[in-house]
């Protein structure tokens, strides 16, 4: 009998083991899941930042808007506006910024989104070669400094238009990041 209980006490340790092993990879994966689904979610929104200006930026210009969802510094520290500094049927540029009522000046401003539609006309692409999302080529031009910094850029094509994004004095790593997030939807 005690044999008995033996096994019955170690099967149920098992059983309880496996049980509990079972529960948490259960929880961890209902976690990733929703983790999953939250990030899905947000791959559809842009930055933000963008919400203020983006019905109007969707009446201006016919060409795919490609936003962001990753913007650098953005962390919430010093707040971020975009301000659209051109919007016509064939092409937009936005601002970043760290004040509203800033015009490009180097103080204020952290980079620029912009795009256009490719025609004929439009230059061949220039710069260091980057693979981005989608299978993607970038070209990256990297900042100048002088009595201030230029924008360190990123630019590709994609369905017509030829899309940039820069950061003052930025670097390539955070402007892929930046590309990639506003390829993917």
């Amino acid at each position: 009998m005690i044999l008995s209980f033996r096994n019955t006490s170690a099967v149920c340790a098992v059983f309880l083991l496996v049980s509990v092993n079972s529960f948490h990879k259960s929880a961890i994966a209902t976690i990733n899941n929703q983790s999953q689904l939250i990030a899905q979610q947000s791959k559809t929104q842009p930055h933000p930042v963008f919400k203020s200006i983006l019905p109007k930026l969707k009446q201006k210009t016919q060409i795919k808007i490609l936003l962001p969802k990753f913007i650098p510094e953005s962390d919430g520290e010093n707040p971020i506006y975009a301000i659209i500094e051109a919007a016509t049927q064939k092409n937009y540029e936005i601002l970043l910024a760290f004040s509203p009522d800033c015009n490009g000046a180097s103080a204020c401003r952290l980079g620029v989104i912009s795009a256009e539609a490719v025609t004929h006309k439009t230059p061949s692409l220039t710069g260091k070669r980057v693979s981005l999302a989608k299978g993607i080529t970038g070209y990256f031009v990297d900042f100048t400094c002088g009595a201030g910094c230029s924008d360190a850029t990123l630019t590709w094509r994609q369905q017509g238009g030829q899309y940039i994004v820069g950061l003052k004095a930025g670097d390539r790593t955070s402007l892929v990041k930046m590309a990639n997030s506003a390829i993917n939807p």
